[in-house]
């Protein structure tokens, strides 16, 4: 057998062995720049991640602000209900947690998979996404009972909004509804579910409504549940506001009006306060926040008459004869002597035009006192041509007409004082004496809101300021302009109101009272045409209803140490003494009772 004789000066390769010792360094130090990157110059921002996957914040809602009435009675209030939410961080299957939540509470699964995968866009990842709402009372502790199932699903308490007066006050109140998602795109503050108002004063007032949301802290085990919260800082609530609106008043008012379509305002002219804006038909407001089922919104809807419509700011009526106490006004200011007098025999001719007087049998001379208490038209037929339509138009706009009145509600509309540049544009003909003649009795072109006139006839008590009508209690009276009638002509004005409502002859007789101050002024709006029966004019009961007269009333009412403005419109109610007066007089009752 041969043997191999190994040498003894042999050396085994040293190349392998360098390149192990070298790899082991290699790796050593890497492990210990990524030791160092990790825990000491990034360490304090994963000590910060770590941290928030033990801690989870959310945030707290805040309670919308209430509203009440000047005498503390509920109108907007709130009371919580309950619904069903996911938060997509804690859920391991979410559409197996919608089929069991459509399980749970007997809802279409795929109406929940639709909402889920539309609201998921505007929430954070560990935000709570509300699939069901307005959960039955019967159903949560049943649900509640099996949520330790299903981690990542939640029963949350939700503000719902709730107007106890109902359609009493709907469209001052308006209503609210879920933030859209272009609202909460555009305001950071909102998430996925908030309420916003959409109408009336829920909108306008939504900055002092809303409050602001807090913050809290939450530590959780390894499972996700809560073991400790903290506040971070608490949710600051809406503020509470008192109306200027007297619900009771507002109320009988409303039953006062039970028959008709129209509006009323009560109004103080020395602050501007409303105590009433009644606006007929209304609406229950509630079907916005709980939803309409098809009929109630098909009712709403194709209502004949509108009740969505705030007839005190949005509906536009030629103002008839309450637009001579503007006349008044804009005659008296020229120089017009008021006891300079016209001939009313029941007709007035215009180039070969006629132009009837209300009463058939004329008026006899008529003074600017007269003219008033009798309502006579042709009398301001004359007038209005000797002043021309450039001042009255420039006169009435300084009154307030054509324009806002800055009251707290949207949508409010400005009327139409017609000029001459106005017609050219809109019609594109030039304007006519006749134009001018019948713009001189509020019939035309010119359009007014309620709350116009009430303003008006306000700025005539208080001397010529017109004040923005006040719906929030305790603010400061706000002056918005002036009318260019000095005090002197505002007080003969209403001295001429007093002599229509007092004296005999006069068309506001009906308001009517021997212990307090009251004055008034009819009208009477011609819708279309008059419409005769051989030589008889029609009455307005033979007439189609949208063919009907609407009918105005404007008054004050003074016992010494109160005072209120009001002013009732009465859409195709017929003539403004025989319908709008009663109504007048029956709420003048209201506010100064009658003593046995």
């Amino acid at each position: 057998m041969l043997h191999k004789i190994q040498d003894t000066n042999y050396q085994p390769p040293r190349l392998g062995l360098l390149l192990l010792q070298f790899a082991i360094a290699f790796l050593f130090v890497v492990f210990c720049a990524r030791y160092w990157y990790l825990q000491i110059h990034r360490g304090e921002e994963f000590a910060q991640l770590s941290l928030e996957n033990r801690i989870k914040t959310a945030r707290v809602d805040s309670d919308r602000g209430e509203i009440f009435d000047r005498n503390g009675v509920p109108l907007a209030e709130n009371f919580i209900t309950f619904a069903i939410a996911v938060t997509r961080e804690d859920t391991p299957d979410v559409y197996a947690a919608l089929a069991q939540i459509s399980e749970w509470t007997d809802t279409n699964y795929d109406e929940l998979v639709e909402k889920f995968e539309k609201n998921k866009y505007y929430t954070r990842f560990f935000d709570p996404i509300v699939i069901v709402s307005d959960l039955p009372f019967n159903m949560i502790a049943p649900i509640q009972s099996q949520l330790h199932l299903w981690p990542g699903i939640h029963i949350v308490p939700r503000a719902r909004r709730n107007y106890p007066q109902k359609d009493t006050v709907a469209h001052i109140m308006g209503y609210v509804a879920e933030a859209t998602r272009e609202e909460l795109q555009r305001d950071e503050n909102l998430s996925l579910g908030d309420i916003v108002g959409r109408q009336g004063l829920e909108y306008v007032l939504e900055h002092r409504l809303r409050g602001k949301k807090g913050l809290t802290s939450m530590e959780v085990d390894v499972f996700g549940r809560s073991l400790n919260k903290e506040i971070q800082h608490d949710a600051v609530p809406g503020e509470n506001i008192r109306l200027t609106i007297d619900i009771e008043l507002q109320k009988n008012i409303e039953f006062i009006m039970r028959n008709h379509a129209g509006s009323v305002i009560v109004m103080n002219p020395d602050t501007g306060e409303l105590d009433a804006l009644v606006t007929l038909p209304s609406y229950d407001n509630n079907l916005f926040v709980t939803g309409f089922s098809k009929k109630e919104w098909e009712a709403i809807s194709n209502h004949p008459r509108f009740p969505l419509q705030n007839r005190t700011i949005q509906s536009m009526f030629p103002p008839a004869s309450l637009w001579k106490l503007i006349m008044a006004g804009a005659l008296l200011e020229k120089g017009v002597n008021p006891r300079d007098t016209v001939f009313c025999s029941g007709v007035f001719k215009l180039g070969n035009s006629q132009f009837r007087c209300w009463s058939k049998f004329g008026h006899g001379n008529v003074d600017l006192k007269h003219s008033i208490m009798y309502s006579c038209d042709v009398y301001y037929y004359e007038k209005a041509l000797d002043l021309g339509i450039d001042y009255l138009s420039e006169f009435a706009q300084q009154c307030g007409f054509g324009r806002q009145t800055g009251i707290d509600l949207p949508h409010e509309a400005k009327g139409n004082v017609p000029t001459k540049a106005w017609k050219l544009k809109r019609f594109n003909e030039r304007w006519q004496d006749g134009d001018t003649v019948n713009l001189s009795i509020g019939q035309g072109f010119t359009l007014v809101t309620p709350i116009q006139l009430a303003t008006y006839i306000s700025s005539l008590m208080n001397g010529g300021k017109l004040l923005k009508p006040q719906l929030v209690l305790g603010e400061e009276p706000k002056v918005i302009g002036h009318t260019p009638i000095s005090e002197e002509h505002c007080q003969m004005i209403l001295d001429y109101m007093f002599a229509t409502a007092n004296e005999p002859r006069g068309t506001a007789r009906v308001i009517k009272r021997n212990d307090i101050k009251v004055g008034g002024k009819t009208g009477t709006a011609q819708v279309v045409k008059i419409k005769m029966t051989g030589d008889r004019r029609k009455k307005n009961h033979e007439m189609d209803f949208k063919e009907r007269d609407h009918a105005w009333f404007g008054a004050y009412a003074d016992d010494g140490t109160r005072r209120y403005v009001i002013v009732t419109m009465l859409e195709h109610g017929g003539g403004g003494a025989s319908a709008a007066g009663p109504v007048t007089r029956d709420i003048i009752n209201l506010l100064f009772p009658v003593e046995n």
